[in-house]
């Protein structure tokens, strides 16, 4: 895969009658088309259902009520690709195919840039076959970052990049992951000038979500080389999401 860039969303239901509409649309609709443009090298969407919200940090009051993830990825010449992408968009809402923006509302939408993806020693794909791969979930670990050009973060990425990383693909289902930086956030009520810099680090999973965290949770009590990392960044959010398989959208019944 040579994606260079990514496009992360985080929608919020506000009609809790509307999860099934919402699924059918995106699943049967949205995302097929968007799977089919040619600067779209994949995309896929994860539910933070009430099971793993329930074992979730959500400490950023933009991340509070977010009810699933929505991600794709774009090939060079990405500006080109994203402006296909987003014409995309106009067309189907000039079609009238947009019936989600009457009850979803998206807080928080950018665009992020690849850092360096790894993979688990249990596995032999490549790392550019890993989204393909199927999955029961991921993992995800959001942070702003306090002073991103410092010397202290740089330390910290180093940490998560070489040390963190190959920790979380040694707990249990762990496939690969990737850490992202983002480089154009939009934030509902935050003015252009005063948007944060977050790192992105999401975890592929081939067992239930959940079994991950716990298996996590237990090697981290074990470790004696734990690193404070709260004097550069502030957690966003951290906490497991789920696959969605067509049809079977009742997490919220």
């Amino acid at each position: 895969m040579t994606a260079k860039r990514a496009f992360f969303s985080f929608p919020q239901i506000t009609n809790p009658d509307k999860h099934v509409a919402y699924n059918e649309w995106h699943m049967l609709d949205h995302r097929p088309e968007n799977l089919a443009l040619q600067g779209v090298v994949y995309g896929d969407r994860w539910v933070l259902s009430p099971d793993c919200a329930e074992v979730s940090t959500r400490n950023d009051p933009v991340m509070r009520d977010f009810h699933y993830m929505a991600m794709y990825w774009f090939d060079k010449p990405v500006d080109d690709s994203e402006r296909e992408w987003k014409a995309l968009g106009r067309s189907t809402l000039d079609q009238g195919r947009r019936p989600e923006r009457q009850w979803t509302q998206r807080s928080v939408t950018g665009f992020y840039r690849p850092v360096r993806g790894r993979m688990s020693d249990r596995t032999q794909i490549s790392l550019a076959a890993l989204p393909f791969r199927p999955m029961r979930g991921v993992h995800v670990r959001i942070c702003e970052l306090l002073e991103p050009e410092s010397v202290a973060t740089e330390a910290v990425d180093r940490w998560y990049d070489r040390v963190r990383m190959p920790q979380l693909l040694e707990a249990a289902g762990a496939v690969g992951g990737w850490t992202f930086r983002s480089e154009r956030l939009q934030i509902a009520g935050v003015d252009r000038e005063n948007l944060p810099q977050w790192r992105l680090q999401l975890i592929y999973l081939e067992v239930d979500p959940l079994e991950f965290v716990v298996d996590l949770a237990a090697r981290d009590r074990a470790r004696a080389d734990a690193v404070d990392t709260g004097g550069v960044e502030s957690v966003v959010f951290e906490g497991p999401l789920r696959a969605i398989t067509p049809w079977q959208w009742n997490w919220f019944d």
